[in-house]
């Protein structure tokens, strides 16, 4: 039995303006985990995504290097037990 794992992650740096939603929406599909992704206020990222936990955790390197044009500096992982309230994984606008 596959363990789920349930992470929001919050990426910092010159990450809005560069792809990095569109690119976090198809590498999250490309690992079969569901959630969102979303631009912040405070110019940060973050998403949100649920799945197989060997999934989950190689969707958190991922995200440490970001598409080409990016620059993360800084990213926090939280564990959390609730599950997104839809399957897929949705861009949610600004």
């Amino acid at each position: 039995m596959t363990q789920t794992r349930t992470v929001q992650v919050v990426i910092r740096g010159r990450v809005q303006g560069v792809g990095y939603r569109y690119w976090t929406r198809d590498e999250a599909l490309r690992r079969a985990l569901s959630g969102h992704v979303r631009n912040r206020v405070d110019g940060a990222v973050e998403a949100l995504f649920s799945g197989p936990a060997e999934g989950v955790s190689t969707m958190i390197e991922a995200c440490r290097r970001g598409p080409p044009g990016a620059r993360v500096d800084d990213i926090v992982v939280a564990e959390v037990e609730s599950m997104p309230s839809a399957e897929g994984f949705a861009i949610l606008s600004d």
